[in-house]
């Protein structure tokens, strides 16, 4: 069973995701709190879930800090932000705080299920939302950036390239005249040495460093 714990300071929103994330297999809500401070309170009581969903705006403290301070003292609890706030600079800053991911909370029941999943079996999230506005995050960066000193395989960096597209994995493998579990052994060679674990985090760290 998947613990989860929920903070957000509108008593009626609590009530209708806790309903809601109970009705799904495999997940209940083992507590739910108005604030940041109160969410810090029953961890440090020993109340560990294995996902923290966190709103933003919240008194006392607020979902950034809160985040935050989750990251540093209990990383094992996967932080999720649930927002209204849809700004590339709110999405950014909870990510930077150490979220793994980002909703909003007008997303649709089957989303929200897939989030919370993905949270629990991958440790991270990355929507459409999340991906959009770190690509423009990047594309504002105007310093020039030295690029990394690790060493490709030739077919190794065609893969990258192809992997920056929309392609799936299968039509890159044809595209590449190459077997799918050569394509998955590409996949996972790059992201022991990226130290990265997904696609998105693939792209995003050969846009930044200038690979592709």
């Amino acid at each position: 069973m998947t613990t989860v714990a929920l903070a957000d300071d509108h008593h009626l929103i609590r009530n209708a995701i806790q309903e809601l994330i109970n009705r799904f297999e495999g997940f209940k809500v083992i507590f739910e709190v108005s604030d940041g401070q109160q969410l810090i309170d029953q961890v440090l009581n020993n109340h560990i879930p294995d996902i923290a969903l966190i709103d933003i705006n919240m008194p006392e403290l607020n979902g950034y800090q809160t985040t935050e301070y989750l990251n540093k003292h209990f990383p094992q609890i996967k932080t999720l932000a649930l927002s209204v706030e849809d700004s590339d600079e709110a999405i950014i800053k909870m990510l930077k705080c150490g979220a793994k991911g980002y909703i909003l909370k007008d997303t649709d029941t089957h989303n929200f299920r897939t989030a919370l999943e993905m949270v629990r079996d991958n440790g991270y999230y990355h929507s459409d939302l999340v991906s959009n506005s770190l690509l423009k995050n990047l594309h504002k960066i105007k310093t020039p950036r030295k690029k990394p000193k690790i060493l490709f395989h030739a077919r190794e960096q065609e893969f990258l390239e192809l992997a920056c597209t929309d392609l799936t994995y299968k039509e890159i493998a044809e595209k590449m005249c190459l077997s799918p579990r050569t394509i998955d052994g590409y996949r996972e060679n790059l992201f022991i040495k990226f130290e990265i674990k997904s696609r998105v985090g693939l792209a995003v760290y050969a846009i930044k460093n200038s690979l592709v």
